[in-house]
């Protein structure tokens, strides 16, 4: 692959992540969640199902212990987390979704699969299937870590 196709297919995929993650915002905004940004849906997406400590929740953002404790506090306050003793560590403190941040990660998936529906439209089924496949060989488990 030449570096101006390597370059082409990099603007590509990340033109289609940015759109991806706006449609999927837009769409929780629209279900009638508010006061959220992209970030706190990369941290939800950690925090499901079992929860995680705010150590865990900045290894999986890609920011600091700091950063992940100043989200934390702002997903407490407006009510979509709550911090829990932590089962296996006295000094611990687990983060863990309420009822309202798992209607928010319901309403996220919903919105994830009206972004993905025009693309079965457009490449049929199969192909999408096959690209699922194709970019799951690529990056198979790697946390998916927000770009601010």
């Amino acid at each position: 692959m030449q570096n101006s196709e390597a370059m082409a297919l990099s603007a590509a995929l990340l033109a289609v992540a940015g759109e991806l993650t706006q449609r999927i915002h837009d769409g929780v905004v629209a279900r009638g969640f508010e006061g959220l940004r992209p970030a706190h849906g990369f941290a939800f997406a950690r925090l499901t199902p079992d929860g995680a400590t705010v150590t865990e929740l900045a290894a999986h953002l890609g920011v600091t212990k700091q950063a992940a404790s100043q989200l934390v506090d702002e997903i407490v306050r407006k009510g979509y987390a709550e911090r829990r003793p932590h089962p296996a560590d006295a000094r611990a403190r687990l983060v863990v979704l309420t009822g309202r941040g798992l209607a928010c990660t319901r309403a996220a998936e919903e919105a994830a699969a009206d972004a993905v529906r025009p693309w079965a439209e457009l490449l049929g089924e199969r192909e999408i299937r096959a690209l699922q496949g194709q970019l799951s060989r690529i990056a198979p488990y790697g946390p998916v870590r927000p770009a601010w």
